[in-house]
């Protein structure tokens, strides 16, 4: 089973471990704040580390890169989506309904004050940073395959090699990323709550995604193509 994501004030944890977390904490909300402030390439790493007053020996005991730092809020929900996965009992329903319930399960665990805001603006600096784009693809490449020997390792399937499982966990995160994107464009300050909102939504169009059909528009007389 994979580590628990406790909050940075969990009283569970040793005093060391609640510092790490604090250390750890104030990395990502002093990352975010400076990359949307000045840039992503308009703060070093050594500035990063000045500004919360730690070494890099310490950034690197946390995190492998900026990318990585201002992309934490998000990442932590996967992984804990990761730890659930391996607990979680399939109970005879379908696969695709168990993966659903699971993040949704993670993204409850997300309970740290100003978690949405800090998800919030990672977003926007990925919409304008390519390498964090990048970064994001890696990880959710990684994160599905990490996902997909969980299921064989703890599931057993009708079918050797059967796709059905990674085709449900690929469309269980294009349903988040869609509302993600949605979420991220909410007027006002959106909230965790606003979040779980559109995710189940983007659950719930999924089934019809797959029989959609649609016509052509009328060509409109005058338009290019028009006979």
């Amino acid at each position: 089973m994979t580590a628990e994501l406790p909050s940075s004030g969990d009283s569970r944890l040793p005093l060391r471990e609640r510092k790490k977390q604090r250390t750890r904490q104030a990395l990502i909300d002093t990352a975010l704040e400076l990359f949307t402030a000045r840039g992503f390439s308009g703060v070093t790493l050594d500035e990063l580390c000045d500004a919360v007053d730690v070494s890099k020996r310490t950034f690197f005991r946390n995190f492998a890169s900026k990318e990585d730092v201002a992309m934490a809020p998000t990442q932590d929900l996967w992984r804990a989506f990761l730890d659930d996965l391996e607990t979680r009992e399939p109970y005879g329903r379908p696969l695709a309904e168990m993966l659903q319930e699971a993040l949704l399960a993670a993204l409850e665990r997300m309970d740290e004050e100003g978690w949405a805001r800090r998800v919030l603006l990672s977003r926007r600096l990925a919409g304008t940073t390519p390498s964090m784009d990048a970064h994001g693809l890696h990880f959710c490449h990684e994160t599905s395959r990490t996902a997909l020997g969980t299921l064989h390792r703890r599931l057993r399937f009708a079918t050797p090699g059967d796709l059905r499982p990674q085709l449900a966990l690929d469309l269980l995160v294009a349903a988040f990323h869609c509302a993600l994107d949605r979420w991220a464009n909410r007027p006002g300050t959106p909230t965790r709550s606003d979040l779980a909102t559109d995710v189940r939504s983007a659950f719930a169009a999924l089934p019809g995604s797959l029989t959609l059909t649609a016509e052509l528009r009328p060509t409109r007389p005058g338009s290019a193509g028009a006979t």
